[in-house]
């Protein structure tokens, strides 16, 4: 979970659909709304994630398993920026 201008997003993993996905709430036990989807699935199992702001720019940490050609137990971790729209949604990231 990370909050960001007054708003609590609370970020997860579908688990076997592989979406990293958020919902939206005004206190940090809720309640959330559904907001979409972060970050389509990536080569491995699950998207282990983590959302951080580093002076003033968003950043998601998360991992997959594309060095190792899919070897699901050997994962390579991966950031990227992300960025939100003026109403304060996550704008869909690409994995790369």
């Amino acid at each position: 979970m990370h909050k960001r201008a007054g708003k609590y997003y609370f970020s997860y993993s579908t688990g076997d659909s592989h979406y990293l996905v958020y919902a939206v709430g005004d206190a940090p036990l809720g309640p959330f709304t559904y907001a979409g989807r972060i970050l389509e699935p990536v080569l491995g199992w699950t998207t282990h994630h983590s959302i951080v702001e580093f002076e003033g720019r968003w950043w998601l940490f998360h991992h997959d398993c594309e060095i190792s050609k899919g070897v699901s137990h050997l994962r390579n971790v991966k950031v990227t920026e992300i960025f939100y729209d003026d109403e304060g949604r996550i704008l869909p990231v690409k994995s790369e």
